[in-house]
């Protein structure tokens, strides 16, 4: 499963990094854009190409980060009354903008008539060939929307330690072994969007929920 290609946020971060990296300066914070960041970039003495530079690409940052934050509000204002958009955001990984992806892009989840359709169309379940004698599956159909297959894998590789979907794909990896990391990733990307459709289906992913019952 191929990697997914870096925003134009990070891009222009990368560049950054590179600009102060060839001028040896050693950056003390870990997040050289954040508030300590911002006042370190603005001292750093820099020739005047390099300083160009990197104040061009600070100010597309700034320019990206606006127009995402206005992205942003108005998904929220346009799915502020949509209930499966509220119940798979409960699903770890996926947080308001993977949500708003999966939401618009499945559309109505009860086309699929049931979970298996939906992997399906996203092109996560794996090819299976079948003769009188052996039974055998390939790689990844690919087949059907890409953009919910790409929502669904970065949501597996943002989920935090503890989650189904993170805990699924380290059960098979240690199984299988480092080879598999593929493998894992997707079968964690089908048992996510297994969640996603009786998210969006029944507005609650009931196996999440948690009670305070002991």
């Amino acid at each position: 499963m191929s990697e997914t290609p870096p925003t134009w946020p990070t891009c222009c971060r990368n560049q950054a990094h590179g600009v102060v990296a060839k001028q040896g300066i050693v950056v003390p914070m870990s997040d050289l854009f954040g508030a300590g960041g911002a006042v370190f970039l603005d001292e750093m003495p820099l020739p005047a190409g390099y300083a160009a530079r990197l104040r061009a690409l600070r100010e597309v940052m700034d320019t990206l980060d606006r127009q995402l934050a206005l992205l942003d509000q108005e998904i929220s204002a346009r799915l502020a009354d949509d209930v499966g958009y509220h119940a798979i955001q409960k699903i770890g990984g996926i947080g308001p903008v993977l949500a708003a992806v999966l939401v618009t892009e499945i559309g109505d989840v009860t086309r699929c008539p049931g979970s298996r359709h939906l992997c399906s169309w996203a092109g996560l379940t794996p090819r299976h060939r079948e003769s009188d004698v052996k039974v055998s599956r390939g790689h990844l159909t690919k087949q059907g929307s890409k953009l919910v297959r790409w929502a669904a894998v970065q949501a597996v590789q943002h989920a935090s330690e503890g989650t189904p979907m993170r805990a699924h794909e380290d059960r098979i990896e240690a199984r299988r072994g480092s080879q598999a990391r593929n493998i894992a990733k997707a079968a964690a990307a089908r048992k996510l969007l297994t969640l996603v459709y009786y998210g969006m289906r029944d507005g609650e992913v009931r196996c999440l929920a948690r009670t305070d019952e002991p």
